[in-house]
C-alpha cells in the first residue's frame, strides 16, 4: 500500500495549522520538503517537547514523505534556542540527508511562507501554496503522524500544551474530543475563578469561555488567562464595538502595514488601507478591502504594532468575508519581491511577550506520558480544511478505538475521523458523534 493511502485511511492532516488533508502532499512531487518545528505561537510548546522527546518518530515521519515525494533537498526548521530539541534533532538526523535550519526567536518564525523563504529563498506565488515553489512544508507533530500511519495507526490522539493559570503547566496527549475542562483538570485544575481560555495561541488562537468545547486534530493547546486581563478584556469586544473605535481612532501610520509580515516578504498587504473601509463605506471600501486579502491573520498588526491599540487584523478578517460574498478577487499585479529593511523588522518574542502582559506566564510546560481517560467524546466531523466527513455508523453501534466512525467524501477534499475511545456510538448529526464508553 502507498504512503499516501496508509496516511488517507489514517485521517492524517496538518497538525500545526488549518488541518490540510495529508495524503495530498504525499502523492506531490517536489524538490523540497520542509519541517516546521518552529513553533513560534508564545506559551505553547507542544512542538518543542514532541522535538525533544519523539525525534526519531518524527525524522521517520518525514523520511518517509521524503521518498514519497521523491523530493531531493530536505530541510528542518526550528528555533535555535531551543537548544535540547536541536541537539536531539541533530543526532535523529545524523545518517540522513535532512538538513538542520535553526531560526531566530521572532515572531512568525512558524508561518509556511516565512518558513518556505528562510529554508529556500523561495516566495511562494500571492496567494499561492508552498506546491507553487516545489515544497512541501509539514508540522512536526504532522510528521509524527505519518510515521504512526505508515504502521497502520490512525489520528486518534492530540498533543497539547496546557498552560496560564493552570496548577500544573505541561504537555500531554489526549484523546481527539475530550473537553478543555478534562484537558484543565488533567492539568492540576484552574487557579482561578475567573478565568478565559485561548486556544492555540494568543495571536492566531480564538478566546472561548467554554470548558465543555472538545479538542480536535488542530488544537495545539488551551492558555487559561485572568478574565480582567487585558487581551481577554480587548478581544472580547463585540465586532460592532472594535469597528467604531477603528473609524474613530485610527490615524493612518501605517505602522500596522510596515510591521506586516507579509508586506516585508512583498505581498501587497496593507493593514492601514483596509482600515479606511470602516469609515469610508459609501465610497470606497469594496476597494480597500482588496489590500486584505492576502493576509495570513498572524495578529501582530493589531496585537504589536498599532501604537492605538486597534483592531486591523480583525478588520481584516472581515475584509476577507465580504470579498469573497461579493465574489471580488484581488489579484497582486506587482512583482513579490522582499522588502530591504525586513530583517530590521523582526519581532523578537521576548519583546512581544513583554507588550502583551503575558511574560510572567512563560514557564516550562514538560511533556508527561501520562494521558486523561474521559469516559465521553465528542468527535468533530469538520476538522480539516475541505468538506466535512461523512458519519459511517449508526447510533447505538459499538467501536473500538481506531474504528473509523466517518469516512472521507470521494472526489472531495476531506479526511476521514477514527474513535478514539472504545464505546458507544450516542449521538450523530451533521456536525459531530458523541462516543461514550
Amino acid at each position: 500500500m502507498s504512503l499516501e493511502k496508509k496516511i488517507f485511511d489514517a485521517g492524517v492532516i496538518g497538525a500545526g495549522g488549518g488541518g490540510f488533508p495529508t495524503h495530498i502532499k504525499a502523492k506531490s512531487n517536489v524538490e523540497y520538503i520542509l519541517a516546521n518545528g518552529a513553533e513560534c505561537e508564545p506559551l505553547i510548546h507542544k512542538d518543542v517537547e514532541l522535538m525533544e522527546n519523539f525525534g526519531e518518530e518524527i525524522i521517520s515521519g518525514m523520511e518517509l514523505m521524503i521518498s514519497s515525494t521523491g523530493a531531493s533537498k530536505s530541510k528542518f526548521g526550528l528555533k535555535a534556542k531551543n537548544s535540547k530539541a536541536v541537539a536531539n534533532i541533530r543526532d535523529k538526523v545524523s545518517n540522513s540527508t535532512i538538513e538542520v535550519l535553526e531560526l531566530g526567536d521572532y515572531y512568525p518564525a512558524g508561518d509556511e511562507y516565512e518558513l518556505v523563504y528562510e529554508a529556500t529563498k523561495r516566495l511562494i506565488p500571492a496567494a499561492g501554496i508552498p506546491l507553487d515553489v516545489d515544497c512541501v512544508v509539514n508540522n512536526v507533530e504532522t510528521f509524527y503522524n505519518v510515521y504512526n500511519a505508515n504502521k497502520g495507526i490512525p489520528v486518534t490522539k492530540k498533543l497539547v500544551t496546557v498552560t496560564g493559570m493552570v496548577k500544573k503547566p505541561s504537555t500531554f496527549f489526549v484523546p481527539i474530543g475530550i473537553t478543555y475542562r478534562e484537558i484543565i483538570e488533567f492539568a492540576g485544575g484552574l487557579k482561578i475563578k475567573d478565568f478565559a481560555i485561548m486556544e492555540s495561541g494568543i495571536l492566531m488562537g480564538s478566546l472561548s469561555f467554554d470548558l465543555d468545547k472538545p479538542v480536535t486534530k488542530t488544537c495545539s493547546g488551551i492558555i487559561v488567562l485572568p478574565k480582567d486581563h487585558y487581551l481577554i478584556k480587548r478581544l472580547n469586544r463585540s465586532q460592532e464595538n472594535q469597528n467604531k473605535i477603528g473609524k474613530s481612532a485610527c490615524d493612518q501610520c501605517s505602522f500596522c502595514t510596515e510591521l506586516c509580515p507579509r508586506y516585508l516578504l512583498g505581498y501587497d498587504v496593507q493593514p492601514h488601507k483596509v482600515m479606511r473601509s470602516l469609515e469610508f463605506t459609501t465610497t470606497g471600501e469594496d476597494f480597500w478591502n482588496q489590500y486584505a486579502e492576502l493576509c495570513c491573520s498572524c495578529g501582530l498588526c493589531s496585537l504589536y504594532s498599532c501604537p492605538e491599540d486597534l483592531y486591523p487584523r480583525e478588520a481584516c478578517d472581515q475584509a476577507k468575508v465580504s470579498m469573497k460574498s461579493k465574489d471580488i478577487k484581488f489579484t497582486q499585479t506587482k512583482p513579490v519581491e522582499v522588502h530591504p529593511i525586513k530583517d530590521g523588522r523582526r519581532v523578537p518574542m521576548k519583546q512581544l511577550m513583554k507588550k502583551l502582559d503575558i511574560t510572567q506566564y512563560n514557564v516550562k510546560t514538560p511533556f508527561t506520558s501520562g494521558s486523561p481517560a474521559p469516559t465521553k467524546v465528542k468527535l468533530i466531523l469538520d476538522q480539516h480544511i475541505g468538506v466535512p466527513s461523512e458519519p459511517c455508523v449508526k447510533v447505538g453501534a459499538i467501536v473500538n478505538e481506531f474504528d473509523l466512525i466517518a469516512d472521507a467524501v470521494e472526489g472531495k477534499l476531506s479526511a476521514k475521523v477514527h474513535a478514539s475511545i472504545s464505546g458507544t456510538v450516542k449521538e450523530i448529526n451533521e456536525n459531530y458523534i458523541i462516543i461514550e464508553k
